[in-house]
C-alpha cells in the first residue's frame, strides 16, 4: 500500500481560527486518487507529526457552544487541556493525527465547528461538501452535549441525518462528565437517545483524558474497516467495541 503527504494541519497556532471556505470541487492534492471513501496516494508522504500514513477520513465534531468540542481535539491531539478563559471557534478550524488501527496508519483530518447559530450554515456546507469535494473523505459525527439538556442532542442528530450522506459514522459523547456537581444529563439519558437513533454513547472528559482516545479510535476503526474489509474478514461492530471499551475502563457511572 502507498503512503501518502498529509496537509499541515491549519489549527496548530489556535484552538480558534476563522471560517476556512471548503474546497472547490475539482481541488486536489498531490497525486492523490480517491477510493470507497478513502484517499490514497501514488506517492510516500509525512504527516505534519512526521508519520507516513495510509488512509485518511474527516471528522467533523459538532455540538453546541460551550460543550467541550475544541478541548476534546486539543487534549486527543496534543494530549493537553485548554484551561481558562472559554474562547468560542470562529467559523471551522482543524487539525490531523494519524492513528495506527491494526496495522494501518489512519489520518483523521479533525474539524472543530463553531456551535453558534449564526455559523450553522458555514457548518451546514461542510455536511454536504465531505462526500466528494474535500479530498473525497468520508466524514463522520462526533455529537457532543456536555452538561446541555436532551434537546440539544437531539437537534445535532436531526440536523446531521438531513444534511449529512446516509452511511455517515456518527458517535453522541456527552462531555464534561468531571463537572458532576453541574451534571444536568443523566447516563441514562444519553444511552437512551443514542439508541432512538442507532449510534454509539460514551461519556468523556478533556479535562482528564476520560474515553477521549478511545472515541476517535472507535471511528477509526470503523471507518478503515468500511475502506479496506476483505471478503473473509469479520465484519467490525462499532457499537459492540464501544460497551466492551467502556466498560473495560470503568468510566460511565452515574
Amino acid at each position: 500500500m502507498s503512503r501518502k503527504k498529509s496537509q499541515k494541519s491549519k489549527g496548530n497556532s489556535s484552538p480558534a481560527s476563522c471560517s476556512i471556505p471548503p474546497p472547490k470541487e475539482n481541488s486536489k492534492v498531490g497525486n492523490d486518487s480517491h477510493t470507497n471513501g478513502m484517499v490514497m496516494s501514488g506517492r510516500p508522504s509525512l504527516s505534519n507529526s512526521g508519520e507516513f500514513y495510509d488512509i485518511s477520513f474527516k471528522v467533523m465534531l459538532v455540538g453546541d457552544s460551550g460543550v467541550g468540542k475544541t478541548c476534546l481535539l486539543v487534549r486527543f491531539k496534543d494530549g493537553a487541556f485548554l484551561a481558562g478563559s472559554f474562547i468560542s471557534t470562529v467559523g471551522i478550524d482543524f487539525r490531523n493525527k494519524v492513528l495506527n488501527v491494526d496495522g494501518v496508519k489512519v489520518k483523521l483530518q479533525i474539524w472543530d465547528t463553531a456551535g453558534q447559530e449564526r455559523f450553522r450554515s458555514v457548518t451546514h456546507a461542510y455536511y454536504r461538501d465531505a462526500h466528494g469535494k474535500l479530498c473525497d473523505l468520508r466524514c463522520s459525527e462526533l455529537i457532543i452535549w456536555g452538561k446541555k439538556m436532551e434537546a440539544a442532542g437531539q437537534a445535532w442528530l436531526t440536523e446531521i441525518h438531513e444534511y449529512a450522506q446516509k452511511d455517515v459514522v456518527i458517535m453522541l459523547l456527552g462531555n464534561k462528565v468531571d463537572s458532576t456537581h453541574e451534571r444536568m444529563v443523566k447516563l441514562e439519558d444519553g444511552e437512551r437517545l443514542a439508541k432512538e437513533y442507532g449510534v454509539p454513547f460514551m461519556e468523556t472528559s478533556a479535562k482528564n483524558g476520560l474515553n477521549v482516545e478511545l472515541a476517535f479510535t472507535a471511528i477509526a476503526k470503523e471507518l478503515k474497516h468500511r475502506s479496506l474489509k476483505t471478503p473473509n474478514e469479520p465484519k467490525f461492530k462499532l457499537h459492540d467495541y464501544v460497551k466492551k471499551e467502556v466498560k473495560g475502563s470503568g468510566c460511565c457511572k452515574s
